[in-house]
């Protein structure tokens, strides 16, 4: 029996569908999620790189909210998204995988 990469299958599939949506293929449902991130500003070089992957992500998101904290050295960013839960989780998962920066999520029930 042959053996599988399944982490190499998933990536594969999770950047098809995200690159398959972001041209303008709908083909699954789509949920409104809010994704909230966090940056540590203090010397951070992901800044550019996460304005980067919004960029790349702009056709899903519907709105985004930036609010410098300069007392505590952080920004605080809030994304709302319209996606397939796929193109969100993999959006999430290229913001957390930053350096100096965390990410949660939340999706609506419906």
């Amino acid at each position: 029996m042959p053996q599988y990469d399944y982490v190499g299958y998933a990536f594969r599939r999770i950047f098809f569908i995200a690159i398959t949506y972001l041209e303008g293929e709908e083909f699954m449902d789509n949920r409104i999620a809010l994704i909230g991130i966090i940056v540590e500003s203090e010397g951070n070089d992901s800044i550019d790189r996460l304005n980067d992957i919004l960029h790349a992500y702009g056709k899903v998101i519907i709105g985004r909210m930036g609010i410098p904290y300069r007392e505590k050295g952080v920004n605080i960013i809030s994304i709302v998204v319209d996606a397939p839960n796929d193109v969100v989780s993999s959006l999430a998962g290229k913001i957390g995988a930053l350096k100096n920066v965390s990410v949660k999520t939340m999706v609506a029930k419906r």
